[in-house]
C-alpha cells in the first residue's frame, strides 16, 4: 500500500465563514471542529481590530491567527477611515502583533486611480519592511445584464502582475471563469495563500463548499501538498443562510475535504 506526504500548512477557518455571527464564535467553531487556526476578517466589529482581544481569544482557544484580512472590500470602506494605505499598514501592524505571517488584501478598485498608480510599488516597499507577506488576492470582472466591467488596477488577475504573494480564491476564479489550475501553476511559488471555497460560475461570488461546485478544490490541493506548501489554506465559505446545525455540517465537510485531497504520495 502506497503512502501519502502531508506537509505541515495550517488548515484555518475565516471568521468570514460564520458571518454573520462574529470573531469569538469562529473561534469557538474553529476548535470544535479541529481546525488549525483562523483568519480573521476585519470587519466593523470592534474586537476584529484590536490585537489584544485576538491575542487573548488565541491563547483561550489554542489556536493561531495565521492570518488578517485586511478591510479592503466595499462593504469595509469606512473600517479605518478612507485612505487605503492606512487599511493596509493597520493591517500589517495588526498581524505583527498578533504573530500572523500573512495580511490578504484586494487589489485597488478601478476609482481608486492613485492607489492602483502605486499599488505594486506600495506593496513590494512595505514588504521589505516586515516579515508579514501581502498576499494580493485575485478577483473577477463584475457583470450585470450580460454586461462587464473591469472593476479593479491594475486588473482582477495576479498572474500578469509582478507580486511576491499572491492568495487564490477558488469561488473567485469560478466567478472570473478562468482555469484555476492553470493559474494556480503560473504563480508557482508566488502562491502562498490559500481561500478554499468552490463556486458554479455564477456572477455571484458563491463561496460554496468545497467539492459542491465546478472548481477544481481537489487538484489544487494536492498539487499544493505535492510543491510542500507552507502557507496556509483557508476555508472561507458563505454560511450566512444556514441554520447553526448546518452551518457546522458545511464546515465540518469542508474541513475534511481539505483534510482529505491535502496530501501527496510519498
Amino acid at each position: 500500500m502506497g503512502t501519502a506526504r502531508v506537509p505541515d500548512a495550517k488548515i484555518a477557518l475565516s471568521t468570514a465563514s460564520v458571518y454573520p455571527l462574529g470573531v469569538v464564535q469562529a473561534f469557538d467553531i474553529a476548535e470544535r471542529l479541529g481546525y488549525d487556526g483562523v483568519e480573521v476578517m476585519v470587519w466593523t466589529e470592534t474586537i476584529s481590530q484590536e490585537g489584544g482581544a485576538l491575542k487573548r481569544l488565541s491563547e483561550h482557544y489554542g489556536l493561531p491567527v495565521v492570518s488578517i484580512h485586511a478591510p479592503t472590500l466595499l462593504l469595509t470602506q469606512r473600517v479605518w477611515g478612507p485612505e487605503p494605505w492606512a487599511k493596509v499598514d493597520n493591517s500589517v501592524r495588526l498581524a505583527e502583533d498578533v504573530g500572523a505571517d500573512t495580511v490578504v488584501v484586494h487589489p485597488p478598485f478601478r476609482w481608486q486611480r492613485e492607489y492602483a498608480a502605486e499599488f505594486l510599488g506600495g506593496i513590494a516597499e512595505r514588504e521589505a519592511r516586515t516579515h508579514v507577506r501581502i498576499a494580493v488576492e485575485n478577483m473577477f470582472p463584475w457583470r450585470a445584464r450580460q454586461r462587464e466591467m473591469q472593476a479593479y488596477l491594475p486588473g482582477w488577475d495576479p498572474v500578469e502582475v509582478g507580486y511576491e504573494h499572491v492568495t487564490l480564491d477558488l469561488s473567485h476564479t469560478a466567478t472570473a471563469g478562468c482555469d484555476a489550475f492553470s493559474m494556480a501553476r503560473h504563480l508557482g511559488d508566488r502562491l502562498t495563500h490559500l481561500h478554499l471555497a468552490d463556486g458554479l460560475g455564477s456572477f455571484k461570488d458563491e463561496h460554496l463548499v468545497p467539492g459542491r461546485g465546478s472548481q477544481p478544490c481537489a487538484d489544487v490541493l494536492e498539487w499544493l501538498a505535492g510543491r510542500g506548501f507552507d502557507g496556509s489554506i483557508v476555508v472561507e465559505v458563505g454560511t450566512r443562510k444556514d441554520s447553526a446545525d448546518q452551518r457546522e455540517i458545511d464546515l465540518a465537510e469542508a474541513l475534511a475535504f481539505a483534510r482529505l485531497h491535502f496530501a501527496a504520495p510519498a
